[in-house]
């Protein structure tokens, strides 16, 4: 039975022109900064995304907790949406590992987080408190549905912070995305941000990465960060090969994606006992609901996988589906045939 895979765009395998470029990287000690493939990834992603210096990390997870150990210390507070993936995903490292606190505050539907509530947030001066440093923004934002970011609200935040003296960061995770979405350059929207992570292993799918790109003090800091968590890598070219194709052949078939992902809602909201809105999806993220009696999302998302079509269970009546490179216009029909079979 072939298997439809809407679980997440992490499961997206390396092309063959990843593999051959994995095969046949020049590589050398990358903690010396003598990979010259790890080095050209990190120039060609500071360039993409507008930056003075990048830096290879081992995952989404690790760049977010090396940007937050370099703009913060211990006891320094973090102002995050409370449906970020950063606080929701992410085990708290920044907090275990760090010692930084996270101030949590209500994410609008689209992701935002209301200009008024951040600024409220901020902490005065006062010895009872936390030091303010860092607000905390995710584009495309994975659980408000894949919605994204627009470069008036990012740099609208952008001039708040810089008003309190505190640092932006983005958890670009998928930002790729939301750059073809908005047919704009990414750069463009990574300009507010005193910092930007993305990954490579997601929608552009080379097996493992993310860069983490700011300025060349910040990345300095990040890249004493990244040895401390045991990030350093020695030939990582071999990884770094996949992250170059990527950039360079992987991001305009996004698009591709966003268009099966929006196919895919429109069907579903056809099916009976099946809660989704299309207009919703923005990017190659679906959320939908479960509204028959007797099936919650456990059940169905169990049924589903019997007929070959794996989704993400989210809470007792939601499940997700993320579009990716494997999953085409004729599986995503496919798919809404098994849905259908399975919610009659």
């Amino acid at each position: 039975m072939d298997i439809i895979d809407l679980r997440s765009d992490t499961i997206t395998r390396p092309t063959a022109a990843m593999r051959k470029a994995m095969a046949e990287a020049e590589v050398g000690d990358d903690v010396f900064k003598e990979d010259p493939t790890v080095n050209r990834l990190e120039e060609l992603a500071a360039q993409r995304v507008g930056k003075p210096a990048a830096l290879l990390v081992g995952s989404g997870t690790m760049g977010n907790l090396v940007s937050q150990l370099s703009h913060c210390g211990r006891g320094d507070e973090t102002i995050l949406g409370d449906q970020s993936h950063v606080f929701f995903y992410e085990q708290g490292g920044a907090s275990a590992l760090g010692g930084i606190h996270p101030r949590t505050l209500p994410n609008d539907m689209d992701g935002t987080i209301a200009l008024e509530k951040i600024e409220a947030a901020i902490r005065p001066d006062d010895v009872h408190f936390p030091i303010s440093r860092l607000v905390i923004l995710e584009n495309t934002h994975n659980r408000c549905s894949g919605t994204l970011l627009t470069p008036a609200y990012t740099t609208a935040v952008a001039r708040l912070v810089k008003q309190h003296g505190l640092k932006l960061h983005i958890d670009g995770a998928r930002i790729f995305n939301a750059a073809v979405a908005l047919g704009m350059d990414v750069a463009d929207l990574a300009a507010p941000a005193d910092s930007v992570t993305f990954c490579l292993s997601k929608g552009l799918a080379a097996p493992v990465g993310s860069v983490v790109c700011g300025d060349e003090a910040f990345i300095a800091r990040a890249r004493r960060m990244r040895k401390s968590v045991g990030g350093g890598m020695r030939q990582a070219g071999v990884i770094a090969a996949a992250g170059i194709v990527a950039l360079t052949e992987m991001v305009d078939r996004l698009a591709e994606d966003h268009l099966n992902a929006r196919t895919l809602a429109e069907g579903l909201a056809e099916i009976p006992g099946v809660l989704v809105d299309p207009d919703a999806i923005a990017t190659n993220i679906v959320y939908f609901r479960v509204a028959k009696n007797g099936m919650d999302a456990p059940a169905m998302v169990a049924q589903l996988g019997e007929s070959g079509v794996r989704v993400l269970p989210t809470a007792k009546d939601q499940m997700r589906a993320v579009l990716n490179y494997h999953v085409t216009a004729a599986n995503v029909k496919q798919a809404l045939a098994v849905f259908s079979r399975v919610m009659k």
